[in-house]
């Protein structure tokens, strides 16, 4: 069966992230998703909230039809991360291809996100071609210039590696923007991650000017909330 998933999201559990997750579920299934990954920054609180709220269950099973696949976004010392279908304890810093085998240990599938774009803290080429993930994000509806999903397609292309699409959103309303069609055996966390790496069809479209601004001024929120903490 083909289902539709949003692969990169975040929640107001992310320093960035405003959406509230009750919001993100509504909005998810509003557009026709399946389901999302939850990878906020560095933390995986988001999961622990959905499990307590009873919007995620333990054995990866869907909850009324949704499935809510646990990750996160790791700031790892050569740019950022994603890990799937699994927990983290907060590795930033650490190195890439050392958080790559931890997540694939655990189970879980690595993949590096927005490629190329240095001003968000992407991975540069040389660090991919050290690594050992599983999938590329190479569509990125947030990313600061389009040539950059174009350079991760054409690095995904000729190394053979499975490709996604995601939102990157920060904000609920921005959910689902850009999403992966996935062909999947098993409607489970473990089903999803398999697809994966079988690879899907990419679902293209960039954020709207509104939720671009709206990520930007998360953005400057957060320095200035930043800020406020340090002082």
């Amino acid at each position: 069966m083909k289902l539709k998933f949003d692969l990169h999201c975040h929640s107001r559990f992310s320093a960035d992230g405003v959406a509230e997750p009750e919001d993100m579920v509504r909005v998810a299934k509003e557009r026709g998703l399946n389901g999302f990954a939850i990878t906020d920054h560095n933390t995986c609180e988001c999961v622990e909230y959905f499990l307590r709220h009873g919007m995620m269950r333990e054995d990866g099973m869907p909850v009324d039809d949704f499935l809510i696949i646990p990750g996160q976004e790791v700031t790892t010392a050569q740019g950022h991360l994603l890990g799937l279908g699994v927990v983290l304890p907060d590795l930033r810093m650490s190195p890439a291809t050392e958080v790559a085998k931890l997540i694939r240990r655990k189970g879980g599938i690595a993949i590096p996100p927005h490629p190329y774009d240095l001003f968000r803290a992407g991975i540069r080429e040389s660090d991919l071609d050290a690594m050992e993930f599983d999938a590329l994000e190479v569509f990125n509806a947030a990313t600061t210039m389009k040539r950059y999903n174009r350079q991760a397609f054409e690095y995904a292309k000729e190394k053979g590696y499975p490709m996604t699409s995601s939102s990157d959103a920060h904000h609920a309303e921005a959910l689902g923007t850009a999403y992966t069609i996935l062909e999947v055996k098993e409607f489970s966390v473990r089903g999803v991650l398999e697809a994966i790496k079988n690879g899907g069809e990419l679902r293209q479209e960039y954020l709207t000017l509104k939720d671009s601004f709206k990520k930007t001024f998360n953005n400057v929120f957060r320095i200035k909330r930043g800020k406020k903490r340090k002082s």
